[in-house]
């Protein structure tokens, strides 16, 4: 089992570790700061040295219950020593985009009471799919101020564990439409941004809504009856 070090440091840019697998097109290590994908936030890239020796990592697969860094050519044999480095610009950019988008989630849930049916992003550029019948453009203003005005509130964001007899007793932890949680989940991770949002989350995120930067709404589009699409996008 890889230990997952992002889970305990989203700011862990380098990490040493030990191959314990070779895999058709990868390696297994015994820990990792790569982000190994889910909700929506995409794997992380980079590279393992080993001695002279440098892999470039280009995404992480499951298979069969293993997490695979994958690389392209030679690959580092079972039991060596590598040093890990995190592509930390792409990075970043996912974790603000990552913290945006919990922040558009929090503003639409606390003062418009929607779930969220879907949510995707890339570096700098996400999308949240939620329960509206309506929405404007005049809309679309509004909630850009108020996402915004979040930004600018300096919220602290930190990471939390809650039993699963804890989670359940908090009926909005799951803002999705349906609940993702596996039953079989005995220890929560949350995202806590202080003031604004809680929610069971398994990504990277920003240590201040302040790291954030301006959130732009650059698009939205109806993808059903009662089913909206907003797009964002981060400016520097």
């Amino acid at each position: 089992m890889t230990e997952l070090l992002f889970h305990k440091e989203s700011y862990l840019k380098e990490f040493e570790a030990t191959v314990t697998d070779v895999v058709a097109g990868g390696v297994v290590l015994d820990r990792t700061a790569f982000y190994t994908g889910g909700g929506g936030q995409p794997t992380d890239t980079g590279t393992l040295a080993s001695g002279d020796q440098k892999y470039q990592v280009t995404g992480i697969k499951r298979d069969d219950g293993k997490l695979v860094h994958q690389i392209a050519g030679d690959l580092p044999a079972p039991g060596s020593s590598v040093t890990g480095q995190i592509d930390w610009d792409r990075r970043y950019l996912l974790m603000r985009t990552h913290t945006a988008l919990h922040i558009l989630c929090g503003v639409v849930w606390r003062d418009y009471g929607a779930l969220v049916t879907g949510g995707d992003m890339k570096p700098g550029e996400g999308r949240m799919d939620f329960e509206f019948e309506d929405f404007s453009a005049e809309f679309a203003e509004e909630l850009e101020a108020k996402v915004n005005a979040e930004v600018a509130a300096d919220r602290d964001i930190s990471v939390d564990h809650l039993s699963r007899e804890e989670a359940d007793r908090v009926p909005d932890l799951v803002r999705t439409k349906i609940n993702l949680l596996p039953p079989n989940i005995q220890e929560i991770r949350t995202i806590n941004i202080h003031g604004l949002d809680l929610q069971a989350d398994g990504g990277t995120h920003v240590a201040n809504t302040r790291e954030v930067g301006l959130i732009k709404v650059v698009g939205h589009e109806s993808k059903g009856r009662i089913n909206k699409r907003i797009r964002i996008a981060l400016e520097d």
